[in-house]
This record gives structure tokens, sequence and C-alpha cells, in this order.
């Protein structure tokens, strides 16, 4: 099947979020459920469609955590690891944190990730840039996702890996999305 004749059968418009596909799959399910209709074999096998429709666009829509664009700012913080830098690169390191939370919050992210990429370019042992960089990539994979770029979001989500260590709750919260990923591969 087709996505859009999947979302035509649970009754959405192209490009729904994954909890209007699984609000609409419940609803249609326990409406021509076999246990609901016994002898109507139309309705077994409209039931069979929307399991159908349901499976697929969950294979191609994942699950997302809305993201709170108020917390970027918190989330880009959460590392105090910090090297000696001159004056100049401090400075241009917070002109640029803003750059990119006014970007991210606008959700344009191939810029967001050309401004942190160039920023680790220029400051490669800044942990803090490091962990943007990351952010940065993790959001960009939430938005790949939601487009059903489901391998390119594998891609940008293990980057974002690399880039952090194993104890920050950011990287279990990167973890936890790839490893949803991988789920509907």
């Amino acid at each position: 099947m087709k996505l859009p004749d999947c979302y035509r059968v649970l009754g959405l418009r192209e490009g729904s979020s994954f909890e209007d596909i699984k609000a609409s799959y419940r609803r249609l399910a326990r409406q021509y459920h076999p246990d609901a209709n016994p002898n109507d074999q139309a309705a077994q096998s409209r039931f069979v469609r929307i399991a159908t429709a349901y499976d697929t666009l969950c294979k191609h829509v994942a699950p997302t955590a809305a993201v709170d664009w108020g917390n970027v700012r918190n989330d880009l913080t959460e590392t105090p690891a910090r090297t000696t830098q001159t004056d100049a690169d401090q400075k241009l390191k917070r002109d640029i944190y803003r750059k990119l939370q006014g970007v991210l919050q606008k959700q344009r992210f191939p810029r967001a990730i050309a401004l942190v990429e160039g920023l680790a370019q220029r400051l490669p042992d800044d942990g803090e840039i490091r962990q943007w960089q990351a952010i940065t990539y993790q959001h960009w994979a939430r938005q790949l996702m939601t487009q059903g770029q489901t391998d390119k979001a594998r891609i940008y989500l293990k980057k974002a890996l690399k880039l952090l260590p194993a104890q920050l709750p950011l990287t279990e919260s990167i973890e936890a999305e790839l490893a949803r990923l991988e789920q509907f591969r």
C-alpha cells in the first residue's frame, strides 16, 4: 500500500503527525474490529486495511518528541566544559550562540548546522560547542523523521552521538531516538 493510500484509509491528510495517525488508527480499529462486528466481512476487511495502513505509516513516520523551543537555550548550555579562548573567540562564540538559537527557533536546520559546524572548526576542542552541534543534529533529525526521511535522520543522530560523552542526559535522549528509529527499519 502506498503512503497516500495509507493516509486516506485512516481518514487523514498526507503529512499528519504520528500522534494523529495513532489516534485515527485506534478510533477506526475499535469501530471495525472483528469482535465488535461479528459475521460482518466488510468490517473485517476494512479492519485489515486499517491495520495494514497503520503498520506502513509507522515504518515511515517516526514518533517524535515535541520540541519545546523555549528550552533550546537550556539544552545548549547544559555542558560547562570550556577551554581557554581569546576574547575574540569568546565574542564569536556568544554571537554564534545567539544566531543559533534564533535559527533553531525558526527551524532553519541546514543554516543552524552550517553555523555550528563553522564554529566547531574554529574552536575544535570546545566541549560546549560539540554539544551545541549534537543538539542541532538532533533537532534536524527530528524534522527529517517527520518528513519520512528516516535514513537521513539516522545519519544525523549517529553524528550527534559521536560528539558527546556517554554520561550526558542528552546522549541518552539521542540514543533512545536512534533506537526508536532502528525499530522501524
